[in-house]
């Protein structure tokens, strides 16, 4: 069966003092979070090294926002897998809505992440979902297959174990709209069929998360359905209390 990660994606929010506080409070709140569910954490990058420190021991990982698919180089501003992992990262976010419309990162260039991020040792957190007008347009489907077929083209089965696809409807992210429990689980259930179709029983292994708008309010509906092994949180995500009531929801 596919693992259960809570994740909390901070985005540009938090600086290194907040970023610890934050986790601080994580760390002082979990005990009702059921044991065999991961949490797993994404701060700005100059606050991966001080958070990895404080969660060391503990029940929480830390992932990178963002990595580029070559080991070093002249590439203003970026950060590689190797420096992800020497400040203590273990995941990291390839794919996000805001990096695919804001940085104009299209698949070829985000399957480059994902097999650098696989080499390196990090677990990606591929993340994939259609635009308002492509579900109103009847694509999802359409969407998810090609996003799956271009995204993780470089994916083998032997990677699948460190492997999480998170779907994220973009419509729904951070503007207070979320798929419903049906609308989520259908799409999980396409995707999974995707991911099975590919790769076989090896498929049915890969923790699928929805992300879009997840809150404590409709955090527990949401993990009961079979094909939604976990969420990747925004917005509530950066406060210590709304992020443990989703991660204990049931």
């Amino acid at each position: 069966m596919a693992r259960t990660i809570i994740a909390g994606n901070w985005k540009m929010y938090r600086t290194r003092s907040e970023a610890l506080a934050l986790v601080n409070g994580i760390l002082a709140g979990a005990g009702p979070v059921p044991a065999d569910r991961e949490l797993l954490v994404f701060p700005a990058a100059t606050a991966i090294a001080a958070v990895v420190e404080r969660c060391r021991y503990s029940r929480i990982s830390v992932g990178g926002q963002n990595l580029h698919p070559q080991r070093e180089g002249a590439f203003t501003g970026e950060i590689s897998a190797a420096m992800l992992i020497e400040a203590g990262a273990t995941h990291v976010l390839v794919g996000h809505s805001e990096r695919r419309a804001l940085f104009a990162e299209d698949d070829a260039f985000l399957a480059c992440k994902v097999r650098a991020a696989l080499d390196a040792g990090l677990e990606p957190v591929f993340c994939l979902g259609e635009t308002l007008a492509e579900r109103e347009a009847g694509q999802t489907e359409a969407v998810v297959a090609s996003q799956v077929r271009l995204g993780l083209g470089e994916v083998s089965g032997a990677d699948l174990a460190k492997l999480v696809v998170a779907y994220e409807p973009v419509w729904a992210i951070g503007t207070g709209r979320t798929a419903t429990p049906d609308q989520a689980e259908t799409a999980h259930r396409f995707l999974r069929g995707q991911l099975v179709e590919r790769w076989g029983a090896a498929g049915s292994g890969v923790p699928l998360l929805y992300g879009g708008s997840v809150k404590p309010g409709n955090a527990a509906e949401l993990l009961s359905r079979p094909e939604i092994n976990g969420v990747l949180v925004g917005g509530a995500s950066l406060e210590a209390a709304s992020f443990l009531g989703i991660a204990a929801a049931k």
